[in-house]
């Protein structure tokens, strides 16, 4: 099996479906981060009773990086 690469950064439009690996996705995501962060808000009539907001970070881990807590994580 073949793998073509996506140009990320391609000045002109890409023609026809493109489809990535979810391994190079994976990939970028892991080397780069990413933030997922979102509000979610029960209500009953319109009155909101309960808001509950959600932020994750992921990432990867590098040991040459230092942690940014002091004592070296709460880990």
């Amino acid at each position: 099996m073949t793998h073509t690469m996506v140009p990320w950064d391609s000045p002109e439009p890409l023609g026809g479906p493109v489809g990535v690996p979810l391994v190079d996705l994976l990939d970028r995501v892991l080397a780069t981060g990413v933030v997922i962060s979102g509000d979610l808000v029960i209500a009953i009539a319109e009155v909101p009773l309960v808001r509950l907001s959600l932020h994750a970070l992921l990432s990867s881990v590098n040991e040459r990086v230092p942690a940014p807590w002091a004592d070296g994580g709460p880990l």
